[in-house]
């Protein structure tokens, strides 16, 4: 980790450069016999995307989804970025638009964004811009996406305009410093009013209260994040990453610094003044290393991916946005196959995970009660142990 950073440091690129930024014509990929084939979806059928983070080639690996959702694997398409091939420890680093037009991915090696039209399984390239040091996890809300930025030489956020056919245009001026600058982000999220914007940190800064924090900052009508975060206490250490319902209720889940059996999952209500009031605090799930979070449709069920556990865990959410465990160990993947990113269809039928060890992707049912059935594992196209991020369905 420590050369990581390093590496980081000394390639820091200057801000300046992000009006200079590389904007290319769209141009369509060219499709492979099997991906022609499979480009037209039926009903009930989706697709999904991971992205290979691959240092020599960022790729992204398309998938059909079935009406039953099962995946077959399609094939692969170049960001014509880099990755860094190490963990990028950040959930959003993909990110399909709301109405499933565009997906966004961010290459952390090469310092920018590739933007793709999605077409069923096919992806065609549109534009790849700077999007400062280190990009890593990205969210939306409208016309609006902000990216982490997370190398320890610009640790910040950074803004920019969505226009209607999907590309990206700079906001002038928007990057924000984190509140720490040892905060070691783990992911930015838009509230579901787009009036705020949340960025966890992963380390504990004993010098700065709160030790364990998240920034919370407020967004005006232009699009501008505050100039200074509101830094909120997380209720457990090492918060990761984090989900809303479709209101102001927050679910985050808190690694506990990897700890065996340690990590757990809080719930607050957001405030719009940006600060958070703990509804659940540190709901225990015994498992180890929690990292990644999703939430059903209907905000009743969350699922969180166990790295160190090799499982998922399922929790209820009632009306009031408490919290409570169903079940610690609601699938396993193996202690090998380090589930990283999940990802729902979009009726929130269907789960998906992201194998970073065994380069899979996990497919599972999800019934009424919110058990998990197993579907199958679709490999292939993704690095085994070797730093796979990002996924995204629909």
């Amino acid at each position: 980790m420590v050369s990581r950073l390093q590496k980081f440091a000394v390639s820091a690129l200057s801000l300046t450069m992000l009006f200079g930024g590389v904007v290319t014509a769209a141009r369509a990929q060219e499709p492979n016999a099997a991906e022609s084939s499979l480009t037209l979806l039926s009903a009930g059928e989706g697709a999904a995307f991971a992205m290979s983070n691959r240092t020599n080639g960022n790729q992204i690996v398309t998938y059909r989804r079935a009406a039953n959702g099962a995946l077959t694997r399609v094939g692969t398409v170049s960001t014509r970025g880099n990755g860094i091939g190490t963990d990028l420890d950040t959930q959003g680093a993909l990110r399909l638009s709301s109405d499933h037009r565009f997906l966004y991915a961010a290459n952390a090696g090469s310092d920018d964004v590739t933007v793709f039209a999605v077409n069923g399984t096919k992806l065609t390239f549109l534009q790849k811009i700077y999007a400062g040091d280190v990009p890593n996890s990205l969210t939306m809300r409208g016309n609006l996406l902000y990216v982490l930025v997370g190398s320890v030489a610009g640790n910040g956020i950074l803004g920019f305009k969505r226009a209607g056919n999907g590309t990206l245009t700079p906001l002038a001026d928007s990057f924000r410093d984190l509140s720490s600058p040892i905060a070691v982000p783990g992911q930015i999220e838009f509230s579901p009013d787009g009036r705020l914007l949340l960025v966890t940190q992963k380390t504990t800064n004993e010098l700065l209260p709160p030790p364990n924090a998240i920034d919370v900052f407020t967004v005006d009508s232009a699009g501008f994040a505050s100039a200074v975060p509101n830094r909120n206490a997380s209720h457990g250490v090492r918060p990761f990453s984090m989900a809303f319902r479709d209101n102001d209720d927050l679910l985050v889940v808190e690694a506990f610094n990897a700890a065996p059996e340690a990590s757990a999952l809080s719930s607050y209500k957001v405030a719009s003044d940006a600060s958070l009031d703990v509804i659940s605090g540190s709901v225990p799930n015994q498992q180890t290393d929690a990292c990644w979070i999703v939430i059903t449709e209907d905000g009743r069920n969350a699922f969180v991916a166990n790295f160190g556990s090799g499982t998922i865990s399922s929790y209820a959410i009632d009306s009031a946005g408490a919290i409570s465990l169903v079940d610690g160990d609601a699938a396993f993947t193996g202690l090998t196959s380090q589930p990283v990113d999940l990802a729902l269809s979009v009726d929130s039928q269907y789960l998906y995970l992201l194998l970073r060890g065994t380069g899979g992707v996990a497919s599972f049912k999800i019934d009424d009660n919110g058990a998990l059935s197993p579907l199958g594992i679709v490999t292939g196209g993704l690095p085994v142990a070797d730093g796979a991020s990002g996924l995204a369905v629909y």
